[in-house]
C-alpha cells in the first residue's frame, strides 16, 4: 500500500479562547504535547504536567516562548494520589478556575500475558487505568459547582480490537473507556462533559523506541492511508471534544483512527 501524505496543519481559530486546561503527561512530541500546544494555539492557557521532571521543563520553557504567559508546569506522577491533589490546587491557584482535563498519561508495554509478570500488570494498570480514575475525581471534583467544564480521557482502539502483547495494556484503555461512559452520567447532573478519543497508531519517537520496526510496520499497514497518524492530529479531536462544537457530546468515545476491521 502506498502512504498517503500527512495532511497540512491546521491553524487555530480560537475554539478555546479564555478557557483554562490540565493537560497529564504533556512532556515530549506525543499526543500530550501535541494536544498542549492545540490548546495554546485555540487560545486557552494552559498547566502541563508529567512525571519526568527534566522533560516537562523543556517543554516549559518551549511552549513559554511561543506563548509567553499562557504556560505553566508541575511534575506530577499520576499513580501518586498527593501529586494529583497539588496538581489541581495548582490549576485553581495560578488561574482562579478549572474549565478543561485532558487525561493522557499512560504506560504499555509488550508481554504474552502467559509470561506477564503480577508487577508488569499492575503497573501499566495503575498508570493508566487507575491514574486516569485519580486525575478523573480530582477533576470532577474541582469542576463540579463550577457550572461546567470538560474531560477528555485518552483511550485506544485496542480497548476494543485484540492485539497480541498487549493483554494488560487493552485492558486498561477498555476500563478508560468504561470509566469515560460511568463519569459521563454522574457529572451531567452538574453540567461537566466526559469524553475520550481512541486513536490507532499516532508515532511519536518514543513510540518508536518502545516498539518494535516490524510491529510499526504491520500496524500502519493496517491504516486505509497506509501512514500513521500524527499527534496533532488526535490533538484535533481533543480541542473538537474540550469546546463548545461538541457540546451535546458526553460518555463517547471518538475513535482516531483509519484502521481497518
Amino acid at each position: 500500500m502506498t502512504g498517503v501524505e500527512s495532511p497540512a496543519y491546521v491553524p487555530g481559530h480560537g475554539l478555546l479562547r479564555g478557557r483554562t486546561a490540565v493537560v497529564t503527561a504533556a512532556a515530549g512530541t506525543g499526543i500530550g504535547g501535541a494536544t498542549a500546544r492545540r490548546f495554546l494555539e485555540e487560545g486557552a492557557r494552559v498547566l502541563i504536567s508529567d512525571a519526568h521532571p527534566r522533560r516537562l521543563k523543556e517543554q516549559e520553557a518551549e511552549l513559554g516562548r511561543r506563548f509567553p504567559g499562557a504556560v505553566a508546569a508541575l511534575p506530577c506522577d499520576v499513580t501518586d494520589e498527593t501529586q494529583v491533589r497539588a496538581l489541581f490546587d495548582a490549576a485553581a491557584a495560578a488561574h482562579g478556575r478549572l474549565d478543561v482535563v485532558v487525561n493522557n498519561a499512560g504506560l504499555g508495554g509488550t508481554a504474552d500475558l502467559v509470561d506477564m509478570t503480577d508487577e508488569q500488570w499492575s503497573r501499566v494498570l495503575d498508570v493508566t487505568l487507575n491514574g486516569t480514575f485519580r486525575c478523573t475525581r480530582a477533576a470532577l471534583r474541582a469542576l463540579r459547582g463550577t457550572g461546567g467544564g470538560v474531560i477528555v480521557n485518552n483511550a485506544s482502539v485496542v480497548g476494543w480490537r485484540a492485539q497480541a502483547g498487549q493483554a494488560h495494556y487493552a485492558a486498561a484503555k477498555a476500563g478508560v473507556m468504561a470509566l469515560t461512559r460511568c463519569a459521563a452520567m454522574e457529572a451531567a447532573a452538574y453540567g461537566v462533559r466526559v469524553n475520550a478519543v481512541a486513536p490507532s497508531l499516532a508515532m511519536h519517537p518514543h513510540l518508536a523506541k518502545v516498539t518494535s520496526a516490524g510491529l510499526l510496520a504491520e500496524l500502519t499497514e493496517r491504516e486505509a492511508y497506509g501512514r500513521y497518524a500524527e499527534p496533532w492530529e488526535v490533538a484535533n479531536v481533543i480541542v473538537f471534544l474540550a469546546s463548545g462544537y461538541s457540546s451535546y457530546m458526553t460518555g463517547e468515545v471518538v475513535a482516531v483512527s483509519s484502521q481497518h476491521p
